[in-house]
């Protein structure tokens, strides 16, 4: 398994947990300590633990690799790290405050699902 072929587990993990505005970003050449994010919306808390559980479970179930969760629910942005792949569920509200996709915007936009 390499780092892109695990990122694009993540994105359809997200996808059929119905995640909102999914982007992945190519941050190899920019980033010593991540090869890719992969970042999206949620509508609610509910539905924002849903989204990070499933992909623990996906990349569980895949590949035996168990990603490490920081953030809560209720605060708006969850982090599951993979290491090479950093998953990035936000509430529309905060993503839109953190702007991460401007932040890293050197990155290389793989894919864009909205």
């Amino acid at each position: 398994m390499n780092s892109l072929e695990l990122a694009h587990t993540i994105v359809n993990a997200l996808e059929d947990k119905k995640g909102e505005d999914i982007i992945l970003i190519d941050l190899e050449k920019i980033s010593q300590f991540t090869s890719y994010f992969v970042i999206c919306s949620g509508t609610s808390d509910r539905m924002l633990d849903a989204l990070a559980d499933g992909v623990v479970e996906k990349v569980r179930e895949k590949y035996a690799i168990k990603g490490s969760s920081q953030g809560q629910a209720a605060s708006g942005w969850v982090v599951v790290d993979f290491g090479s792949v950093i998953v990035h569920c936000f509430a529309p509200e905060t993503r839109e405050f953190y702007r991460l996709e401007e932040l890293w915007r050197e990155g290389k936009v793989l894919l864009r699902l909205q």
